[in-house]
């Protein structure tokens, strides 16, 4: 029994190092289908076509995999002549409705109707619909994963729970003012809808009408009004939905986490429930699209299935990136799921079995039953809990979650000293990680830029004049710039400090210092968006609540920067557009021109999502604006005209003036720091910051002249000296006014020399950004790794050791063990 011990010990501690890694499918799981507290039954349309009955295989298999309860009801629509044809009644559970694909009434060709309508008739004429409490619709083109159990997904009566379809633009404009009495209340929604069935008694009738009346409307169905890129109505049942639950008062729970399209990269705390294939994906060499199969009989041809896709493990060594790689698998178990359902239903239809291969071989493996097991929507992904796990050993060592910087600008020389200036600072302000300038130009510009040396940078389209409109809007490069690169660059930022190119840096922007998390960024306040208070707000996103007059600093996680960048860049376009609420009063903005429609594109799509920022007084400072603690202030934004007595600085005043390719060109001095005489100590703090920021500024262009090999004749040494002396005397002046240290202070005088050191080195990171190197924190993961697996095989080796000894005194001669005796 003794000889046990170490072996238990072993394999007792391994459970509970490895235990964190691994979660059962059954945690977060749902109700066995016999204790569900409601009734339930599911929908899905399809029509009178093959095409539709390879995907009801598909889905009916994959909802039996995943454990979805209740019944299940396709809703077949089909002519009377078309039903005597008809040869897969087999495949699920069947009601038969009348087919409206061509319109009795106007004649007009649109299937798509015939899912609202059928809806209607399973609603007057199934006695299932009188015996349920909770309805799921889902379309035909869908594999699930997991039970998708309405109550679980957090639907309530009145509030139904559906997919995000922020393409459906025609809820923010003109369509929905036309076709609902109430478009504040329409919603983006389709995919999947679970909802009570009194609130899609009241709905159906009116998601119908809806339809027909969006589609007769050919004088809106331009993409620049629906979002249908090919502008034919086609999504006309879309808005019927949204405009029919916005007349009954429906508003949604909107879950963006549900659902995904195969091929897109599903947020790494998630696993989707649902895979939608409408759109054409790929994985490596090999690709799907279902439109490629209209015509495709293989539910009837008897062992034949899709070309089949890449097996786990090529996918594993053909993409590095683990989010991407998680997104290939998504794609390949949809294809795979839809295959194993075809190979069943062929074997259940008679046909012979199939011939020996690979790929039958892995869909009947374990390997590949482990894969496509049950998911719950609550149930993180199993490489996140490892994630989370490495994440808490590295703080527990000390890591830091990595930062990356950016700030936008344009190609003009505008820009350019406003860069100098910032790139000079943030060398010197101790900000970790690394900086990227979004540069937006157009390939002319581009072709005359003489600043590409002057940052790392990220070269993006620009935007200034919109490409459909023709409207001329600088600022909407800022939101798509920062699309663009979290579309174009691979980064392992876990957060990102965004800023503008209109800025001093006094001292680092971490998130750890100022509280940044997933789901609340850290911003300063703009008081002045009273937008977020007013009409603007209502208009412009539903949650009006959550509208936070914020911007200046940004600090977001890298997931939430993510799911934001994009409605970030629309909702800017959206209150550009919309001209009839620029007025001062409405906006805030003093020259109601629509100036600041991007900051109320911030404002607004971080509403939208829900974001609930930290909001920091003490972190950015106007100068000339008195500060509320100097010694906190981490960055100076002189985006206004501010003076010190009779001198005075406006950044408008230098907008065509080359200050960078001019040899020595600088700033007009402001005034010494000894000739400040107020006794006030806030009017001193606010004038001595002022003068630094200023001073800051000439520094960096002064060092930038020398990088770029300025003739001296026209600069003595005596001057380098005495602009730093004065700047030391400016810092000594503050510090001894407030009472501590600024940031600034800290690291100025060790920096400059250091500064003045890069003068001699060319700083050409002009390129696109590449993928940042990794931390210390993953070497030090890594050990710990095989620290621990080292322990593991001592552990096993003394075990084998010690039993190894039991056995060779067990096999000791009788004799011999009487001797001893």
């Amino acid at each position: 029994m003794r000889a046990l011990i170490p072996t238990f010990f072993f394999f007792f501690l391994l459970h509970l190092l490895l235990s964190p890694l691994t979660t059962t499918a059954q945690e977060g799981g749902s109700q066995s289908e016999d204790k569900l507290p409601w009734r339930m039954h599911t929908l899905f349309s399809v029509e009178f076509q093959d095409y539709f009955d390879w995907q009801t295989v598909g889905l009916m298999h994959s909802l039996r995999k995943a454990n979805h309860p209740g019944p299940v009801t396709r809703l077949l629509s089909c002519t009377e002549d078309e039903l005597r044809r008809y040869r897969g009644m087999n495949l699920a559970p069947t009601m038969v409705v009348p087919s409206m694909s061509r319109h009795p009434r106007t004649g007009d060709w649109y299937p798509a109707i015939n899912k609202p309508a059928g809806v209607v008739h399973w609603l007057e004429n199934s006695q299932d619909a009188d015996n349920v409490d909770w309805v799921v619709i889902l379309d035909a083109d869908m594999i699930v994963r997991g039970p998708l159990i309405p109550w679980e997904l957090g639907a309530e009566k009145g509030k139904p729970v559906a997919a995000y379809y922020g393409y459906l633009k025609g809820c923010d404009n003109i369509l929905a003012k036309l076709h609902t009495t109430h478009p504040e209340w329409c919603d983006k929604v389709g995919g999947i809808l679970a909802m009570h069935i009194n609130d899609l008694r009241a709905l159906a009738p009116l998601w119908l009408s809806k339809t027909e009346e969006v589609r007769e409307d050919r004088a809106h169905w331009s993409a620049n009004i629906t979002g249908d890129i090919y502008g034919m109505g086609w999504i006309s049942e879309m808005y019927g939905y949204s405009f029919g639950a916005a007349e009954v008062g429906l508003h949604h729970k909107i879950n963006d986490d549900i659902m995904i399209y195969p091929g897109y990269i599903p947020r790494p705390t998630v696993e989707p429930v649902l895979m939608h294939y409408g759109l054409p994906f790929k994985v490596g060499n090999w690709s799907f699209s279902k439109l490629e199969h209209h015509e495709d009989g293989v539910v009837y041809d008897c062992n034949r299935l899709f070309p089949p896709p890449p097996f786990p493990r090529e996918v594993e060594m053909l993409e590095p990136d683990p989010n991407i790689r998680r997104s290939l698998f998504i794609s390949i178990e949809c294809i795979n799921t839809l295959n194993e359902g075809l190979h069943l239903h062929h074997l259940s239809a008679g046909c012979p079995r199939p011939r020996w291969s690979k790929y039958l071989s892995f869909l009947k493996s374990n390997r590949f039953k482990e894969l496509t097991k049950p998911k719950y929507l609550n149930q993180p992904a199993s490489y996140t809990i490892i994630i989370n796990k490495n994440r808490i050993v590295g703080e527990l060592q000390g890591r830091k979650p990595k930062i990356h910087t950016l700030f936008s600008t344009e190609c003009s020389t505008y820009f350019d000293w406003q860069t100098v200036g910032f790139m000079h600072s943030f060398r010197l302000s101790g900000q970790p990680g690394g900086v990227t300038r979004l540069l937006s130009c157009t390939d002319e510009d581009l072709k005359m830029y003489k600043g590409r040396d002057l940052a790392p940078t990220h070269y993006v389209p620009s935007m200034t004049q919109h490409p459909l409109t023709g409207d001329l809007y600088p600022a909407i490069n800022k939101p798509a710039a920062v699309l663009h690169w979290l579309n174009h660059v691979k980064t392992d930022a876990e957060y990102v400090v965004i800023l503008d190119a209109d800025m001093i840096m006094r001292g680092p922007i971490t998130p750890w210092e100022y509280g940044a998390r997933p789901g609340h960024p850290v911003s300063a306040p703009y008081e002045y968006l009273i937008g977020c208070d007013n009409v603007l707000a209502e208009i412009h996103t539903r949650n009006p609540s959550f509208c936070e007059k914020v911007g200046g600093v940004i600090i977001m996680h890298i997931d939430d920067l993510k799911r934001f960048a994009m409605l970030w860049f629309h909702k800017s376009l959206e209150v550009r557009a919309d001209k009839e609420h620029y007025a001062t009063n409405i906006t805030g903005d003093i020259y109601a021109s629509g100036w600041i429609s991007e900051m109320y594109g911030y404002s607004f799509a971080a509403a939208e999502l829900k974001l609930r920022h930290i909001i920091r007084r003490d972190i950015m400072l106007y100068p000339g604006y008195v500060p509320e603690s100097a010694s906190s202030i981490r960055v100076f934004h002189y985006g206004l005209r501010f003076s010190v007595g009779n001198w005075s600085f406006d950044k408008a005043d230098w907008r065509y003036i080359d200050m960078v390719n001019t040899c020595w060109a600088k700033f007009p001095d402001p005034p010494e720091a000894s000739s400040i005489t107020t006794r006030d100590p806030d009017e001193r703090a606010r004038d001595l910051l002022s003068i630094e920021c200023a001073k800051t500024l000439n520094i960096a262009l002064d060092l930038h002249h020398q990088r770029r090999r300025c003739p001296t004749e026209d600069v003595t040494e005596e001057k380098k000296l005495g602009d730093k002396v004065q700047v030391d005397t400016v810092l000594s002046d503050l510090n001894s006014s407030t009472g501590g240290d600024s940031p600034g202070e800290r690291k100025l005088e060790d920096n400059l020399q250091v500064d003045t050191m890069l003068s001699d080195i060319n700083f050409s990171l002009n390129t696109s950004s590449d993928f940042h190197r990794p931390e210390a924190g993953t070497r030090s993961n890594m050990r710990w790794m095989v620290a621990l697996w080292g322990i593991f095989v001592f552990l096993f080796c003394a075990t084998f050791v010690v039993l190894s000894g039991r056995k060779r005194a067990g096999l000791k001669p009788r004799s011999f063990r009487n001797k001893k005796r």
